[in-house]
C-alpha cells in the first residue's frame, strides 16, 4: 500500500508539472511576437507618410507600410535628442538622472537592462542586433550580435555572445574584453539584416514567442551608403526648408548670442555660418563658391546621401517583411519602427540633432498589429521614448513595473488613437551636453504640450569643469553662454519661426507653462539638486 500511494503522488507530481509545462507552452503560443526596429537619426521629414516637403520622393515606401496596415504617431518625441541617453531611456523606461546616462559617455549596465530582463520574465526569447551604443554588452538579452561604438559602415565588426571567433578585443567604452568578434564584408544595413535573418532561420526557439531589437547604423552621419544606390536621386532636386536661407525669430541671445556673436559657432550648419563644422565642409564644397549656392549645393549633397542611406534601410526593412510573411509571422508580429531621435535636414540651417527643436525632439513612431491595430488610424497622443518599454512590456502581457516612469500607450492602440482621461498632455525633454563636440550646442530643457514649447537654455555645463580658453575657432567650448527663453505657439508657428517669448499676449500661458515645467521636473527626478550652480542660474532666471 505504501509502494502504492509513493507511485500514486509520483503520477500526480509528474500530471501536475507537464499540465504546467503545457499551460506556459499554450500561454507561450498565445503570445505575440514582438520586433522593434530601429534606425540612428531617422527623422520624421525622411518618410512618405508623415507629409514632410520630401514625402513626394517617396523615402520609405516598405516601412509606409506600417502606418498603412497600423498606426502613426504624429507627437512622439525623446526626452533627449542624443544617442546614448535616448536609448537609456528606451531600455528603462526611466529619464536620464533616474537611469544615469545623461550623455554620450553614459553606460547602461546589465542590471539595469530591463527591458531585457523583464521580457524574458515573461516568457519571451530576446535578441538584439546592430547598433547598441550603450557601452555595457547586452548581456541581458539571450542573444546579441552589436556594433562597438558607433561601428563602421563599411565592412563593419560586430561582437557578438554566440556567433564569431572569441577573442580579445578592445571595444568602445568597455576596455580590453575577451567577446566573440566577427568582421563583416559589405554595407552595415545588409550585414546587419543577414545577421537578424540568420537568427530566425537557424538560432530561434520556435516554441517561444520572441523579442527582438533590430538596430540599424543608417542613416546616421557621415552617410556612407551601399555602393549600389550611388545613382538614386542623382538627377532629382531635392526640396529645401525656407529656413535654411531664411531663420526669421527663430532663437534668442541664448543660441545667437549677444549681437548675433555666437551665430558662427553655436550649432552646425548646412551653409558657412558655422566656421567649425558645417555640411558644406563635410560634402566638400569649394569654399570659395559664393552664398547662397555654397548652401544650395551643400544641401542637395547632404540630402541625397542621406536618403540614399534611409533607401538602403527600407530596402533591408522589406527582407524582415519578407520573411515574416513567409513563415506566416507576420500578422501575429508587433512590429514597431522608431528612430533614436529626430534630426535636422537643414531646418533653421542646422544639421544633426541635440536641439529640442520639432525636426530633433520628434521620433518617428508606426506600430503595426492587425489583430489590435485598426489599419491607416494616426493618433496626436503625446508619447516620449520612456513609453516604450512600458507600452512594450504590456503588450506582452505584463504589467509596468513601478521603477519605471513611463507609461504604457496600449489602450491608445486598441482605441483608435484616441487616449484615456488622465494620459499626459504634455512631455518633458533635456539636453546636457553643454558646446560639446564642434555641434556647440547649448544645454537646455522646456516642455512641451501639443499647442505650446517652451525652451529654457541655461547655458553651462553639468560637469564643474575648468571653462577651457576659446580655440582657434574661437568656439568657447565648455564654457557658459548667454541664458535665455524661447516661446514657441505651434498651432500659428508649426516650424517654429517666431520666438514669443516676453510677449505680453502670451504672458499668462507662459507663467501656466512654467509651474506645468517645475512640476514636471520634479515628478520626474530631473530637478538639478546634484548641480547647484545649475540651480542657481535657473533660480536668477526663472522669472527673466
Amino acid at each position: 500500500m505504501k509502494i502504492l500511494k509513493i507511485v500514486f503522488r509520483g503520477m500526480l507530481f509528474v500530471l501536475f508539472i507537464t499540465s504546467g509545462i503545457i499551460s506556459s507552452y499554450a500561454q507561450n503560443k498565445k503570445k505575440p511576437n514582438i520586433i522593434f526596429i530601429m534606425s540612428d537619426d531617422h527623422t520624421s521629414q525622411a518618410f512618405g507618410v508623415y507629409g514632410s516637403r520630401l514625402a513626394k520622393l517617396n523615402p520609405t515606401p516598405t516601412i509606409d507600410r506600417l502606418a498603412k496596415e497600423g498606426m502613426l504617431f504624429e507627437n512622439a518625441f525623446c526626452n533627449n535628442a542624443i544617442c546614448t541617453p535616448s536609448r537609456a531611456t528606451i531600455m528603462t523606461g526611466q529619464y536620464s538622472q533616474t537611469n544615469g546616462v545623461l550623455d554620450l559617455y553614459g553606460r547602461l549596465p546589465v542590471k539595469k537592462q530591463y527591458l531585457a530582463h523583464e521580457m524574458k520574465k515573461l516568457g519571451y526569447q530576446t535578441a538584439v542586433f546592430g547598433k547598441w551604443h550603450l557601452k555595457q554588452k547586452p548581456e541581458a538579452f539571450d542573444f546579441y550580435s552589436v556594433l562597438p561604438g558607433q561601428g563602421k559602415y563599411h565592412n563593419p565588426l560586430l561582437y557578438s555572445n554566440y556567433r564569431g571567433k572569441e577573442q580579445e578585443a578592445k571595444l568602445h567604452g568597455q576596455g580590453l574584453v575577451r567577446t566573440k568578434i566577427t568582421n563583416y564584408k559589405g554595407h552595415s544595413s545588409d550585414v546587419i539584416t543577414d545577421i537578424s535573418l540568420d537568427w530566425f532561420k537557424n538560432h530561434r526557439d520556435k516554441e517561444q514567442p520572441f523579442f527582438v531589437m533590430h538596430h540599424f547604423k543608417a542613416p546616421h552621419d557621415m552617410f556612407e551608403f551601399a555602393e549600389r544606390y550611388k545613382n538614386y536621386l542623382e538627377d532629382t532636386e531635392i526640396p529645401e526648408p525656407a529656413s535654411l536661407y531664411n531663420n526669421s525669430n527663430n532663437g534668442s541671445i541664448a543660441t545667437r548670442g549677444i549681437n548675433d556673436f555666437l551665430k558662427r559657432v553655436i550649432g552646425s550648419s548646412v551653409s558657412s555660418r558655422n566656421i567649425v563644422r558645417n555640411m558644406g565642409k563635410h560634402m566638400k564644397i569649394d569654399k570659395n563658391i559664393p552664398e547662397p549656392e555654397y548652401t544650395h549645393l551643400a544641401y542637395q549633397e547632404y540630402l541625397k546621401r542621406y536618403l540614399r542611406c534611409v533607401k538602403g534601410v527600407d530596402d533591408n526593412v522589406k527582407r524582415l517583411f519578407d520573411y515574416l510573411e513567409k513563415e506566416n509571422l507576420m500578422d501575429n508580429t508587433i512590429i514597431i519602427y522608431t528612430g533614436d531621435q529626430g534630426f535636422m535636414l537643414g531646418e533653421h540651417d542646422y544639421i544633426d540633432k541635440r536641439w529640442m527643436y520639432e525636426e530633433a525632439m520628434r521620433m518617428p513612431l508606426l506600430i503595426r498589429y492587425p489583430k489590435m491595430i485598426k489599419a491607416g488610424t494616426r493618433t496626436n497622443a503625446i508619447v516620449n521614448n520612456a513609453d516604450f518599454a512600458p507600452t512594450i512590456i504590456d503588450l506582452a502581457g505584463g504589467e509596468t513595473p513601478k521603477y519605471m516612469q513611463g507609461n504604457s500607450f496600449e489602450y491608445i492602440l486598441k482605441n483608435e488613437g484616441n487616449e484615456q482621461k488622465k494620459w499626459p498632455q504634455s512631455t518633458y525633454y533635456r539636453y546636457w551636453m553643454h558646446m560639446a563636440h564642434s555641434h556647440a550646442n547649448p544645454a537646455h530643457f522646456g516642455i512641451r504640450t501639443k499647442r505650446y514649447k517652451l525652451i529654457f537654455f541655461y547655458g553651462t555645463n553639468f560637469k564643474t569643469l575648468k571653462p577651457k580658453k576659446l580655440n582657434k575657432y574661437q568656439v568657447p567650448v565648455w564654457k557658459d553662454t548667454p541664458v535665455g527663453w524661447e516661446f514657441y505657439d505651434l498651432e500659428k508657428d508649426s516650424q517654429e519661426m517666431n520666438n514669443l517669448y516676453g510677449s505680453t499676449k502670451h504672458k499668462n500661458i507662459i507663467e501656466g507653462l512654467k509651474i506645468e515645467l517645475a512640476a514636471k521636473r520634479a515628478e520626474l527626478n530631473e530637478e538639478d539638486t546634484n548641480y547647484p550652480h545649475i540651480q542657481k542660474i535657473i533660480d536668477a532666471h526663472w522669472n527673466d
